[in-house]
């Protein structure tokens, strides 16, 4: 996890959960939720290490639910005012931009054929 210098912040999932609820807790405005702002409040120096801790045995969970309540905080955003800030950070979480092309092409044609040989003398 992280670099070999970085010290453990957290020694049990439930000390980083607890950490995770006070920061929802501080937060007066759902907009001022951040994947940053929870980063910093922790105490990690940067979104990567409090990434790493996601691959450690027993933190997946209070992780994983600590980055969709703040994609959720997103997404509610996007409903009620369409920014763009909020497109890009949910794209940051996995969301794209999606398009359906249909390429199967059903062309009717009332063309008829007629087939006719060539004698060798015409």
């Amino acid at each position: 996890m992280g670099k070999p210098w970085e010290p453990i912040k957290y020694k049990t999932a439930k000390e980083l959960n607890d950490k995770i609820e006070e920061y929802f807790d501080s937060v007066h405005e759902e907009i001022d939720i951040t994947i940053t702002g929870l980063v910093l409040f922790l105490g990690f120096e940067s979104r990567q290490s409090f990434y790493d801790y996601e691959k450690k045995d027993g933190y997946t969970y209070t992780i994983k639910k600590a980055r969709l309540r703040i994609e959720n905080s997103y997404e509610k955003s996007l409903r009620k005012d369409g920014r763009t800030g909020d497109i890009f950070a949910l794209k940051n979480f996995g969301w794209r931009d999606k398009q359906e092309f249909d390429i199967n092409a059903n062309i009717e044609t009332d063309s008829t054929f007629e087939i006719v040989k060539k004698d060798a003398d015409s």
